[in-house]
């Protein structure tokens, strides 16, 4: 049996393993009935050779580190949040990473001063761009797109085709149709892989690569995830134990979880979970609703109604043992906020116990909380994170009894988006 990397235990609350148990035999056979649905190719992704994939990607991620200042990622959803999760969770806060260089997102929005401003600070760059889509037909990233394509023929004229990069469907739809008229380079999104599950494909791996991201130690974690949550057996799968227990809260009452922790880089980790559940889970009017704090930032922001507020709630609290970088407390002979006394402390060692001390806190106040910890940050314990969450969501949606992989729900804006445009009602 391999060792679990993910400790998932649950403090303050009725339910005990006894009560999980009662899953056990649910959740065998949901386990051996997840291959039938379609897209679920992320599930042995990671077991595949992937050798010839991983070393054009870095080839590719070489090239773009060495002619550019700044790679413009085009993409929404599924397309951006993955790799912008991995890359300001393991690059520097200030400053860049030493093999790599800055790595900005368009197409995630629609706000004229956002892409204005863009491009005039791209004005002093060398740039390339990589636009992710399945299809192209994403109103928001295919509009970036067309921005950032004629941006990149008047800058570079012909040799705008060497700068721009398309992850794409391998046969069909109109960015496809486009690359392969422009002759424009090429990734595969897996035809057998949905938006929100494809972080660990070329969608997320060219862009981490090129911000400096060790791709294979993230699908090396992501391997030994594959490996050890194969498991079946509910008492073996920490991944399927943690569905369990946000499946029991919710049918509890409990119709909020936040997932929160206590290290700033983890806040667009947070929103790709976020999505990742969403969108799996929201349905039938079934579903947890997700959302996210960052302590100890929150605790002075939300943490009176965590505590003290409807218990609608229950909170799933992210640690990490170990991160890189740390700084002692320093002593001052002046000692005039009173604080010396912490001078044997490092900023990490006291935020770990600032973590405890929520814990306690929040459980004291009758506010479930599930705790999951990991040895350390680093991008070997974040590809095994990645891979947990997909599988426990997959697990979870289908203990809701809604399919975890489709999104009817998100069509719905579009379709009225489009009635307004063409139509010509612009709200101002």
């Amino acid at each position: 049996m391999l060792t679990e990397i993910v400790k998932t235990t649950l403090l303050n609350c009725s339910l005990d393993d006894s009560d999980i148990l009662r899953y056990k035999d649910r959740v065998k056979r949901i386990h051996y009935a997840l291959p039938q649905y379609p897209l679920t190719g992320w599930m042995d992704s990671p077991l595949q050779k992937q050798e010839a994939l991983l070393t054009s990607i870095e080839r590719v991620a070489s090239e773009v580190r060495a002619c550019a200042d700044v790679l413009v990622v085009v993409g929404v959803g599924g397309s951006f949040l993955g790799a912008r999760a991995i890359q300001e969770a393991l690059m520097p806060y200030f400053g860049l990473a030493k093999d790599g260089i800055e790595v900005v997102y368009v197409g995630l929005n629609m706000s004229g001063a956002y892409i204005k401003e863009l491009l005039e600070y791209l004005d002093t760059k060398q740039v390339y761009v990589n636009v992710i889509s399945k299809s192209g037909g994403t109103m928001e990233p295919a509009l970036a797109f067309r921005v950032m394509r004629l941006y990149m023929e008047e800058r570079y004229g012909d040799k705008a085709i060497e700068r721009i990069i398309v992850t794409t469907d391998a046969e069909k739809g109109i960015l496809k149709g486009i690359a392969d008229k422009a002759g424009y380079r090429q990734f595969v999104i897996p035809n057998n892989i949905g938006g929100r599950y494809s972080v660990l494909t070329p969608v997320g791996l060219l862009p981490v690569a090129v911000a400096g991201v060790d791709i294979r130690a993230l699908m090396d974690g992501a391997r030994h995830a594959a490996k050890e949550l194969a498991e079946s057996d509910l008492t073996h799968n920490d991944a399927y134990k943690y569905a369990v227990m946000r499946h029991m809260l919710y049918e509890k009452g409990f119709t909020i979880e936040l997932l929160a922790s206590f290290e700033p880089g983890l806040n667009k980790f947070h929103e790709w979970w976020k999505q990742l559940f969403g969108e799996s889970e929201g349905k039938e009017q079934k579903g947890l609703y997700p959302s996210t704090v960052n302590f100890s930032t929150d605790l002075h922001a939300i943490g009176q109604f965590i505590q003290e507020g409807s218990r609608v709630m229950f909170e799933t609290l992210l640690h990490f043992h170990e991160i890189e970088g740390d700084l002692a407390v320093p002593f001052d002979t002046r000692n005039e906020d009173g604080l010396n006394y912490l001078s044997n402390r490092t900023f990490n060692e006291i935020n770990a116990i600032s973590k405890q001390g929520t814990a306690l806190a929040h459980a004291e106040g009758k506010v479930p909380v599930i705790q999951l910890e990991l040895p350390k940050l680093d991008a070997y314990h974040l590809g095994y994170l990645i891979y947990f969450f997909m599988k426990a969501c997959a697990m979870s949606a289908c203990l809701l009894e809604v399919n975890p992989f489709d999104q009817p729900g998100v069509e719905a804006y579009k379709r009225k988006m489009l009635e307004l445009l063409k139509e010509e009602k612009v709200l101002k």
